[in-house]
């Protein structure tokens, strides 16, 4: 369901306000959906979705339940992580279980709050964090190239495979470069993930401003924006101050706030929307008199492994999806209009699930 995000960062840069900030929300969330759960340091927060209200307006339905975004508070990342300086070890062992890195970097300025360097230097900062997960990647594989050298001579197949992506690796990462930047084919991918490389993670680079700089961003902002498209990555302008004070009120009350700074979203709506980008997901649903209910998916999923996403009897025994386009749901006014305009398609095994698609599975038991 969702994703899980670890969030990372410098001290003092603003991530336990933001990682607050997310938790309060998700306790906002408990009254109106289930599942909103918070431990010491992890946040789940329902992923904001206007199409799922609209789907269960129209289907009467008793239940909204949206999918989730996981947050884990990362913290301890201090210059010599890589060596077990701080907590270094204990948390960088946490970023490998995650899908992807929300590193919080300080945009603003504020004598109150000292800088860990001294200086605001988004750029630095970026790199220090970077620097200490190259260098955790670069120990984990060289103490693994002796191994996989040895199996190689003796004609393991797998073991040629992974120390020909284990070289690739180390080559960038000696240059610098992150793990994610590692040039290799579809075929390669799976084999890559199980090398656990921490800077292979996709990264969100999460910029935190003062309220002031919410809307259009600022300097420092604009410097981490041109970092990010150099590697490939996202980068996301958020107040972790202003998500802190919007954190607990309603919808409403929180749009109203919003709109007086002149905000059309929260900066969670953002970034949550940034990660789903960066993940390559896409969102389905289920609607039904008693609960309209959003499903994550990654893109280019076909509708058997879909429909695994609610239950592996679904993909086992699959038959078919009887499928209805969200344009044509609202448009027509639900399932009876869709299949009466002839818009209700029965999807078989190949199909492949678009954003947005109203799925009902047919399968045998």
């Amino acid at each position: 369901m969702g994703f899980k995000c670890g969030i990372v960062g410098l001290p003092n840069v603003g991530k336990s306000t933001l990682f607050n900030a997310l938790t309060e929300t998700a306790a906002a969330q408990a009254a109106n959906y289930p599942f909103c759960t918070i431990e010491p340091n992890v946040g789940e927060v329902a992923v904001p979705d206007p199409r799922l209200d609209k789907l269960a307006a129209i289907a009467k339905s008793a239940q909204i339940i949206p999918t989730r975004l996981t947050f884990v508070d990362i913290a301890g990342l201090v210059r010599g992580a890589s060596k077990g300086e701080g907590l270094g070890n204990q948390f960088l062992a946490n970023i490998r279980e995650v899908d992807a890195i929300a590193h919080v970097v300080r945009c603003f300025e504020d004598s109150d709050v000292t800088h860990v360097e001294g200086k605001i230097d988004p750029i630095a900062d970026i790199e220090t964090i970077e620097t200490e997960l190259m260098l955790a990647d670069l120990d984990s594989l060289e103490k693994r190239v002796d191994n996989l050298t040895k199996k190689a001579r003796g004609n393991d197949k797998e073991a040629k495979e992974l120390l020909e992506l284990v070289n690739r690796s180390l080559v960038l990462l000696r240059e610098g470069k992150p793990a994610r930047m590692v040039e290799r084919k579809a075929e390669e991918e799976r084999a890559f993930r199980m090398l656990g490389l921490m800077t292979s993670k996709p990264v969100v680079y999460v910029c935190n401003v003062d309220e002031g700089s919410a809307k259009e961003g600022n300097e420092f902002s604009r410097r981490v924006e041109v970092r990010a498209k150099e590697e490939g990555a996202v980068s996301v302008v958020i107040s972790a101050k202003i998500e802190s004070e919007i954190a607990t009120l309603s919808r409403e009350e929180r749009t109203e706030f919003l709109q007086t700074l002149g905000l059309d979203e929260a900066g969670l709506d953002r970034l949550i929307r940034a990660g789903y980008e960066l993940l390559h997901l896409i969102t389905y649903f289920t609607v039904g008199p008693k609960e309209a209910r959003a499903w994550t998916i990654n893109r280019g999923t076909k509708a058997p492994q879909a429909a695994g996403v609610i239950h592996t009897d679904f993909e086992r025994g699959f038959i078919r999806g009887e499928t209805i386009s969200y344009d044509d749901y609202v448009t027509l006014g639900g399932e009876a209009g869709a299949r009466d305009a002839g818009k209700l398609r029965l999807e078989g095994k190949d199909y492949v699930v678009v954003d947005g698609d109203v799925m009902h599975f047919r399968f045998a038991t």
